[in-house]
């Protein structure tokens, strides 16, 4: 059951950006992540570092999928099922012979528990706050919603 600080458009839009970040970089969805209401980090087995233009490409394309207004739905499938079709090492032991599958429109599906919008206009603007590469690993910290500054609003140090 989600905790207090739980966000279902910051859940929500970590399956689109592990999504994107599989297209982009084949780096599989992220291994790590903790999602909270105020920011958010995944982390991604990644062979390199990527630029300042690779990280505004890929919040650049999480928003655009956001602004399509895709439905986002589930689906119960049988556990053999859901292991052939999909990952499902990040399931808690627990899950059962039953895995719900998150679909968001034809753009991605994974088995997951938790709570999510109903529609991708739900989430707000993405913005990745960071990105960093240390050993082997990029990390990336986002946040969502209408506080979000427009892309190419950023303040620069």
């Amino acid at each position: 059951m989600p905790g207090k600080d739980y966000n279902s458009a910051m859940h929500t839009a970590e399956h689109i950006l592990n999504s994107v970040m599989d297209k982009m970089y084949h780096c599989g969805r992220s291994f790590n992540s903790h999602i909270e209401s105020k920011k958010s980090k995944c982390d991604y087995r990644i062979k390199k570092g990527i630029s300042e233009k690779e990280v505004r490409a890929v919040e650049r394309t999480v928003n655009e999928i956001i602004k399509l207004n895709i439905p986002v739905g589930e689906e119960i499938i049988g556990r053999r099922e859901a292991d052939e079709k999909y990952y499902t090492g990040k399931l808690p032991g627990d899950a059962g012979e039953m895995i719900r599958i998150i679909k968001i429109g034809n753009f991605d599906a994974c088995p997951c528990i938790g709570q999510h919008v109903s529609n991708t206009s739900e989430i707000g603007l993405f913005s990745i706050t960071s990105a960093d590469f240390n050993e082997g690993v990029l990390r990336i910290r986002f946040k969502v919603g209408q506080e979000v500054l427009e892309p190419g609003m950023r303040q620069t140090a």
